[in-house]
Order: C-alpha cells, then structure tokens, then sequence
C-alpha cells in the first residue's frame, strides 16, 4: 500500500467515525426538539389564563426551541462536511486502487478547436489527462485548471513547482477546502456576478443614510404617544400608509435588486468560507503566498467582508415574508435601509470582489495539481536547463497507463536536434510521442512527471497527430494537413517549440509524400527546431546522411511461433521488421 493509500485509508476511517457520532447527536437532538414543543404546548394547556406564568415560561421554552433547531442545523451542516469528505477519501482509494476514473468530468467541453496539441495527446475528454488530474469543486474552478493545461507557458517553473509540493504536503487542508466548496451549489457564474457589480448603478439617494433611521425613531415615537392615548389608530394608519409610500417610489428598483442579490448569495456564502481558508493558513511558497497577499489588502478579512454583504442579503430578503415586509417597510423603511447597506458594499468592494473570486478559484484549480503530486509520490519534479538544452529523462512513462504493465524508456534529446521515429503497427510510437508531449505540458505547469529522473530546458509545445477533414468546411484530409504544418512553421519563426509529427502527409501517394516529408523535415531542421516525427517511410530516415541534427530511433516487432511480440522500448536506429502483412494474415483478412 502506498503511502497515499495509507493516507486515504486512515482518513475514511476517521471521517466514518466521525459522521455516526453526528448521527446519534443528530437523533437525540431530534429527540430532545420534540419533548421541548410538547413541553410548550403542554405548559400552554396547564398555565393557560395564568399570564404571570405562561408568558415568561413560553419565551423561555421558545428561545430553548429556536436554539436546538440552530444547533441541529449545525450538526446537519458537520454531517454533510463529513460525507463529502468520505466520497472524496473513497474516490481517491477508488482510482488509485483501480484506475478508474471515468465518473471525474472529462473536461470535453474545454477542448478548442484549433490549439498546440490539445486534441493531439488526449487532454480533454474520456479518459483523458484533465479527466484523470481534475479534483476541482467549483465549475470556475475547472474552467481555470483547463486555461492552466492550454497556456503553453514556460514561465515560473520553479514558482509553479514549489506551490504544488506545498500544496501536495497539506493534503488534510486540501479535502477540507473541497469538501465545504462541494456543500452550496451555486446557480450564478462568478463572471455574470463580477459584471453585475462592476456596472451596478445605485438608486438609493445618499439621505437614506440617516433617514431610515430618523424614520424608525419618529415610529417608536408613534407608538409611544398611543399607548399614552394622545392620538388614536387612525393616526398611526397614516403614519404606517407614508412609510409605504415612500418605500413604495422605489418598490420596482428594490425589487430587481432583490433578485439580482438572490442569485448571487449562494455564491457570496460559499466563497466567504472558501477565503476563510485562505487566509488562516500560513504558506511558504512564492505564488500561494501571492495568492494569500491579494486578498489580505483590505482593513478588514475578505471573508469577513464577503459575510457582511450575505448578511446584508439576508436583511433584505426578510421583506418575501409579507406580513413581515409590510411592517417593517411602513414603519421602519426596511427596503431602503438595507438596499443603501448593499450599495455602499457594491461601491467601496467592487474592484476587489474580482480579486478575492480569483484567488478562491485558482487555488480550487491548484488543489488538483497538488492533490495529483501527492498521489504520485515516486515521480519526480524536473531540473530545470538553460534554454536550449532539451531533455534528459530516465525511464519516462506515460501517466495514464498502469504503472504494472507500462514499459518506460530512457530518452535524450538536445535542444537543436529532431528525431525520426520509425517503427511496426502497435509497436509504441504513438504512445511514446504522447508520453513525451505530456511530459513536457507536465513539467510546464509545475507538477511531478512520471520518470526516474528528468531534466528539462522549458519550452512550448506543438503538435500534429491527428488531423480530420471537414466536409462542412469543404476541406480534403490532405488540405487538413498541410493547414496544420503551416500553422507550425509560422509558430516557430517567432518562437522556440517542440515539435511532435505523427505520420504527416497522409494523405497523399508514397513519392509525393516522401518527397514532401524530407522537404519539410529540412525546414524545420533548418529553423533550428528540436522534435520527433514518427513516421513509416523508411526513405525519410535517409535524411540523417545529410543533416547531423537528425537521427533515427525505432521501436520494434517480432514474430515468435507465430506470434507477434513487442518490447516497446525505443532503440537506436531504423525498424526492419515491419507486421502489417502477418496481421492481415493472422486475422483472416486476406489468405496465406
């Protein structure tokens, strides 16, 4: 069992245990509610006519009432906490145990178009690299981890690097942010509440800072003088009828608002408990701690203030009990006290709100690629080269294959050198180009790689894999092509990529294709480029007679009693062994 097993193991435990606790407090709780109403009704029916004992009993019995349904509404929120870190320990034993990871979203919908290498190497969709690395909780939490995969940059390595160790060692401080991020559903986009905010235009005039106020003191006033028996209902009516009528200038304003407050409140009382985490956690590495800074600026806790303003929206959304918000907008301006009170939060926050949404999102996004360094302790975090230099790795796989049956290579590469890869059907060619694409997006992004060792020279990444015609576009396959490969020249005029080519010019006959193919790995050669093209044209392996720069790897086949065998492991040279004649053969396709 390995030490994240052990991890995972442990905590289930522990949280099992936890949540029966809850659950017994929860019944007894439930219990303890039912004997405290009967007691109320009970005390009503014995004292009933006796005012100087039923009243103080009732509210005694009442407010005892209304805290047991608050502390059981407490242990019903530590419950839901509890179960959902259970599933997030059980998923993790789950996929680690089995490798099944096919319940995760796949992320398919993030998939562009026309990118680098995307679609190329699996990143988004059904068992893809996304599907198997996304741990996030919230919907923009996601959208950012897949902005992370596509941004080809090759910046901060090391700043990247060291949040995720650091994120990876707070593996309990992780499930606790996921856990209560996974408890609100949130029906409003954080992008649509950002813009809201930023273009909000208040309505409330600027007296209504103290009016209300004077208002609800000039009400007690009323009240007061006819409990004295000065003036009679009549002029406590009127009173009441100009308070609506001023609240009721501005009922459709306030009324949208409500509304607009509404849908964004779920998202306000989640994220306040989601900064809150943020900001009581001590972090050593560079980027959480920047992370950590941009919400600190303010005098007050940004969680703090986000609990301000969904307390606000609480106030204001007391006027939907009608009795209550009739009252208490013709007696006390209940609308405009608390619509001023939103305003006022809207106008002082509102450039910092994008701040604090950011900073909740992107450590939802990054919690994932810790989560995914903790999982994968064996693997190694690469030394980063100076530019130019290529990659060093030893024994090098593929992440997503199962560590029991992948066969790993050890692969070298300088920074101006190509590649051409030949090899027979199922051999491994594809799986290698995609094991060293990931490697690279891997190591881009600051997360551990799977190698025994690697050292890396940061640069971009670029492919063509897999190209597809388009009837709808009234594109050829061929044309399909060659759109792609001047897509790649013009990349690289401008900058440094690696270059991954799978069989290019596919779909042309053999003479154009190999005349074409030595031209274009001329060019790149020519530009200075370092990559790999897997290729079956032996002809093109020619080219290394000519340009010093190229050489020739191959992965290998074999027929053993009438079997077909492969080792998988990339050697040097050019394939001999070619197995598309024997496995048409041996499937009966054509005969002997």
């Amino acid at each position: 069992m390995t030490k994240a097993e052990e991890f995972y193991s442990s905590r289930q435990a522990k949280y099992i245990d936890l949540k029966n606790q809850i659950s017994k407090k929860l019944v007894f709780s439930s219990t303890l509610r039912l004997f405290v109403f009967l007691a109320i009704c009970a005390e009503i029916y014995f004292f009933f006519g006796n005012i100087n004992i039923l009243l103080p009993l009732t509210i005694l019995l009442i407010a005892v009432f209304i805290y047991l349904v608050s502390r059981h509404t407490d242990f019903k929120k530590e419950k839901e906490k509890l179960v959902a870190l259970i599933n997030i320990n059980e998923r993790e034993l789950k996929i680690l145990k089995t490798r099944d990871f096919s319940d995760l979203p796949d992320g398919k919908k993030f998939d562009p178009e026309d990118h680098d290498y995307s679609r190329d190497i699996d990143l988004f969709g059904k068992k893809s690299f996304f599907q198997y690395l996304n741990r996030t909780a919230l919907k923009e939490g996601k959208e950012r981890l897949a902005k992370i995969l596509l941004a080809n940059k090759t910046v901060d390595i090391l700043k990247k690097q060291e949040a995720v160790k650091e994120l990876a060692s707070k593996a309990d401080w992780r499930q606790n942010y996921t856990a209560t991020a996974k408890l609100v559903k949130t029906e409003t986009e954080s992008k649509q509440i950002l813009s809201w905010i930023r273009n909000y235009k208040s309505f409330v005039p600027k007296y209504m800072k103290w009016f209300p106020a004077v208002f609800t003191l000039a009400s007690i006033a009323v009240f007061f003088i006819y409990y004295l028996g000065i003036i009679g209902a009549s002029q406590v009516l009127l009173w009441f009828l100009v308070g609506l009528m001023i609240t009721g200038f501005f009922f459709k304003k306030v009324n949208d608002l409500s509304a607009k407050v509404s849908m964004v409140q779920d998202t306000f009382q989640q994220y306040h408990q989601l900064l809150a985490f943020i900001e009581t956690e001590n972090f050593d590495s560079e980027l959480m701690k920047e992370v950590k800074t941009s919400i600190t600026s303010e005098s007050k806790k940004a969680s703090v203030i986000l609990k301000e303003f969904s307390r606000a929206i609480d106030s204001l959304d007391q006027r939907n009990n009608f009795l209550f918000g009739v009252l208490a907008n013709g007696f006390f301006l209940w609308d405009l006290r608390h619509s001023y009170r939103l305003e006022k939060w809207i106008e002082h926050h509102h450039t910092a709100v994008e701040h604090w949404f950011e900073a909740v999102e992107r450590t939802d996004a990054y919690n994932s690629l810790g989560n995914f360094a903790f999982n994968h302790q064996t693997y190694t975090y690469p030394e980063i080269l100076p530019a130019g230099e290529g990659i060093k790795a030893k024994n090098l796989g593929h992440p997503l294959l199962d560590a029991g049956k992948r066969i790993n290579n050890d692969f070298e590469i300088d920074g101006k050198q190509f590649f051409i890869i030949t090899g027979a059907n199922m051999a491994g060619k594809s799986t290698f180009l995609r094991t060293i694409a990931l490697q690279i997006l891997m190591s881009n992004i600051g997360l551990p790689v799977c190698a025994e060792n690697c050292k890396y020279a940061p640069v971009k990444l670029i492919t063509s894999m897999r190209t597809s015609d388009s009837l709808g576009d009234d594109e050829s396959y061929f044309f399909s092509e060659l759109k792609r490969l001047k897509y790649i020249v013009e990349k690289i005029q401008t900058e440094n990529y690696f270059i991954i080519l799978d069989e290019i010019l596919k779909g042309t006959n053999s003479t154009d294709k190999a005349i074409g193919s030595r031209k274009f790995v001329q060019r790149l050669v020519g530009s200075n480029s370092t990559g790999i093209i897997a290729t079956h044209d032996l002809s093109l392996c020619e080219i290394s007679n000519e340009l010093q720069q190229v050489k020739n790897f191959y992965f290998d086949a074999e027929i053993v009693n009438d079997e077909l065998h492969f080792d998988y492991h990339l050697k040097d040279g050019i394939c001999q062994n070619m197995n598309a004649s024997f496995l048409l053969r041996k499937m009966k396709i054509v005969e002997v």
